[in-house]
């Protein structure tokens, strides 16, 4: 926005620029040693899971809610806020459960929750107004248009998705009053966060109920034209380097982000150290000079205790080489030479950094066929001459192993070595949070009021705003010889070791030459500090209402805000979703009314919209699943030939129909996964509901029992959509090219697919705005739950399709209807068509390592 034109009643002072503030440095935490690493390293603010489930770390050791009250005195002792991730989905039945949990969260003085699913928000909402909401980067919120429906839950920050560019990111900023987070370092997810259903598909894990498998990090065959294409040694197609975003916090501060986000809830206490350290002296340096530069020794140790390869990530934009080189997916850490000599028993390395005794080392092959190897430094020998260490100088060295670590055999001259580990910078950075005594200090301003004849007044305050006075009982007395002095005082006001305070400013008045007595000081200083530290440590008193859930599940459910909507139909309807124009035909020609059309072309639809209606069918048109800055006029761009409604993927989406009056359909990828969620998209105007692909068939029945059954939208057979990617495999290994303007459009005339480690070939496709999409080989099939489904009053029934023709198209959707019409069991259905028999993921719930709600 523009700044307010200058004005004769500001003082100078006034009409200068706002002094811009430090982002918040944020911390993982997956254990108490990595909660002290985070603290004694510079955290603002440290985020962590509990172990009742219900966050997306579930394979770290988390915390369980009665360490909560210790966890929070802590990290408040120090200064620090404590975030708890609540960041999956819940399931209708879990949200009794999780209404306690939640009230405990909000009772302790947690800062904040982080969140996923929309009724999970309305939950907390609900339980404690004055417990901050902010929105997870799995809630997708790409754009301002979709942060402001989100905001309507009452979130008061938005994780943006790692997707997002810095110049996307001021835009956004730019257009709403959101405060904006984003991850500054660590591991990248090639699929959006929230979007991905691979470790579902293909295990039935859920990667919205914290359980990815990981699929991202496995190798891949790419197949074009039906050929296999030869990429040497690019295999791991989907695996991406590390966020290292240091050098860009300076941009990252000027385009309006509050807080910067290290990944890592999984990694060591080192690690947290190391990161956490790094980065705080980056944006001291962003704040003080403008600009970041971290010595290369720097970025070796943060390699070091973890590291796929560092880059940028979407922050400078897309670079899809740069991204996903492909070779590697594991932990490498830093390039330390390559062989130039094996002997019976050692090598001799040429050296690029140096190298110690007990160092890891790992030599480069193929981690799929078992050739990788590697083993710690047991002897180190240059010029024939045993040493501990190299030096800067040292260029070649011979490396000799513990007996049996190597096969020397399986080596070879001109193989690249990789130093993994490193006992000495392990040691140091343990010693940075393993003392007894605070390592990192809260800044504390003081004033002091010294006055002959009145008692002595000492004051302090916290850099958070706490404030503690104490003042003596007597007057002080005039000095006969040694009256107070601005430095006698500053240097016995001072003696804060043993807290976790530190002086940072002092004001002293003195008049009349007093004389302080020095244990006047130290009994006042001892006062104000275990003032300040009861303060910190004390939660601040905050409404928690007991009936929540109930509340908001007796509120009306309200009519759909559309003058469009429908009423449902006296019998079953299937809906098809078409990726063709083929597919259109096929399907209206069937004698289907109401399609979808999903294309790569958008100035398909307007022929879509012809071909149906010459067979008296209606089509919606499926969105885009992400909406990012400068997308909105993809929407006005349907305006033009008007659809029959859309097929909303996105918040904006929705938002869209709802400003046009456009019948409104929610798709899978808006994840309502709960009653709570699907209430409030009924309210925001969705004429209808297709549920989260996360819930299996007993947890979809609680929903649809917990609904209007004419709400909701069910999936009956479909090619699950496993990652969804702003990551471009098209252009990353068909084009010359490093994004979207200057890549060819390969996607436009070449048929790709996937093959995995077991030979499936799963196809991979483009959408309108480049982003791809890589779909199950096998479709899944709820064939066999649609009798249960029907019982309880479903009447939607949607088939989507992928790459059938118009035969396939008919026989498939003839089998369905012979189905719904009671000529076919679902078993013959899905073992006729050779589909999965799969109504979302094989196990839905998660398994709690203790109970959850044990002190409630």
């Amino acid at each position: 926005m523009p700044l307010p034109a200058p004005s004769d009643s500001l003082s100078p002072l006034a009409s200068q620029p706002t002094p811009r503030r430090a982002p918040e440095l944020l911390a993982p935490a997956g254990q108490w040693e990595c909660l002290s690493a985070a603290i004694e390293n510079g955290a603002d603010a440290v985020y962590f899971g509990l172990d009742c489930g219900f966050n997306a770390r579930a394979r770290a050791s988390n915390f369980h809610l009665d360490d909560l009250d210790s966890i929070m005195s802590t990290l408040h002792h120090r200064g620090v806020l404590g975030y708890v991730t609540v960041n999956t989905l819940a399931f209708a039945n879990e949200l009794a459960d999780l209404e306690r949990i939640l009230a405990r969260i909000a009772q302790v003085g947690v800062d904040a929750i982080l969140v996923q699913d929309f009724g999970v928000a309305r939950l907390a909402r609900q339980i404690c107004p004055q417990l901050p909401l902010h929105a997870s980067t799995q809630m997708t919120l790409t754009s301002a248009e979709t942060i402001a429906v989100a905001a309507e839950l009452g979130i008061s920050r938005v994780v943006i998705p790692r997707e997002t560019s810095v110049k996307e990111i001021a835009k956004i900023h730019s257009q709403t009053d959101m405060p904006l987070e984003a991850f500054i370092h660590g591991a990248l997810c090639v699929a959006y966060s929230g979007q991905c259903l691979t470790s579902e598909s293909l295990g039935g894990r859920s990667a919205n109920r914290g359980q990815c498998a990981q699929a991202c990090r496995l190798p891949y065959e790419l197949i074009c034209d039906g050929e296999d294409q030869d990429l040497g040694d690019v295999r791991y197609l989907l695996s991406p380097q590390d966020l290292a975003g240091y050098a860009l916090i300076p941009e990252l501060i000027e385009a309006g982000i509050c807080s910067l986000k290290i990944e890592g809830r999984l990694k060591t206490p080192e690690y947290v150290a190391n990161i956490t350290a790094h980065y705080r002296n980056a944006i001291d340096q962003a704040m003080a000079d403008g600009v970041v530069n971290l010595p290369a020794k720097a970025v070796d140790d943060m390699q070091l205790s973890f590291s796929r390869g560092f880059s940028q990530g979407w922050l400078n934009g897309c670079d899809h080489k740069e991204l996903v080189p492909g070779k590697d997916s594991a932990k490498r850490g830093i390039l330390l030479g390559s062989i130039t000599e094996v002997k019976p028993h050692s090598v001799i390395l040429e050296l690029q950094r140096t190298l110690a005794r007990g160092d890891g080392l790992g030599f480069a092959g193929g981690r799929e066929e078992g050739t990788q190897q590697g083993g710690r430094v047991f002897g180190l020998y240059l010029d024939g001459n045993s040493v501990d260490r190299t030096t800067a100088k040292d260029t070649e060295i011979e490396v000799v192993f513990g007996r049996g670590d190597i096969d020397f055999d399986e080596l070879h001259v001109g193989q690249l070595v990789w130093k993994s580990d490193d006992p000495d910078l392990n040691r140091r950075l343990r010693r940075s949070y393993g003392g007894k005594d605070p390592q990192r200090c809260q800044p504390l301003d003081m004033q002091v009021t010294a006055i002959a004849g009145q008692p002595l007044q000492v004051t302090a305050t916290t850099a958070s705003g706490n404030t503690a006075s104490d003042s003596g009982t007597e007057p002080l007395q005039v000095a006969r010889n040694l009256p107070a002095t601005d430095e006698m005082i500053r240097e016995k006001i001072g003696r804060l070791g043993g807290s976790s305070y530190e002086l940072r400013q002092l004001s002293c008045r003195i008049e009349g030459s007093p004389m302080v007595p020095v244990s006047m000081i130290n009994k006042l200083r001892r006062s104000v500090v275990e003032n300040l530290q009861k303060q910190s440590v004390t939660p601040e008193h905050r409404e928690v209402r007991t009936d929540a859930l109930k509340t908001l599940r007796m509120a009306p459910a309200g009519e759909v805000r559309t003058d469009a909507a429908q009423q449902a139909p006296t019998t079953e309807r299937l809906t098809v979703l078409c990726r063709s124009l083929e597919q259109i035909s096929a399907a209206a020609e069937f004698g289907i009314k109401h399609l979808y059309a999903d294309f790569q072309d958008i100035r398909l639809y307007g022929e879509a919209i012809r071909l149906a209606s010459e067979h008296q069918a209606e089509v919606m048109i499926a969105s885009l699943r992400i909406q990012k800055p400068g997308e909105l006029g993809l929407f006005n761009v349907l305006r033009r030939t008007p659809p029959a409604g859309m097929l909303c993927r996105n918040l904006a989406a929705l938002a869209f129909c709802r400003e046009q009056g456009w019948p409104a359909i929610v798709d899978f990828s808006l994840n309502v996964a709960n009653d709570l969620s699907a209430r409030w998209m009924h309210s925001l105007g969705a004429q209808r509901i297709t549920p989260s692909y996360d819930l299996n068939r007993e947890q979809l029945m609680a929903l649809i029992d917990a609904v209007p059954a004419e709400w909701l939208e069910i999936v009956v057979h479909q090619h699950m959509p496993m990652f969804h990617m702003e990551h471009c495999v098209f252009c990353s290994v068909l084009s010359e090219g490093t994004n979207k303007t200057n890549c060819g459009r390969p996607c436009d005339t070449h048929v790709v697919s996937l093959r995995d480690r077991t030979g499936v070939e799963h196809p991979l496709q483009a959408d309108i705005a480049c982003r791809n999409t890589l779909y199950n080989a096998v479709p899944q099939s709820a064939a066999e739950a649609v009798s249960d489904f029907k019982k309880r009053g479903i009447q939607h029934f949607r088939v989507e399709l992928l790459e059938e023709n118009a035969a396939d198209t008919a026989s498939i959707l003839q089998t369905y209807q012979e189905l719904l019409a009671g000529h076919k069991d679902g078993a013959s259905v899905w073992k006729e068509l050779k589909a999965l028999n799969r109504v979302g993921v094989t196990r839905g719930t998660m398994e709690s390592k203790r109970d959850p709600l044990a002190i409630i």
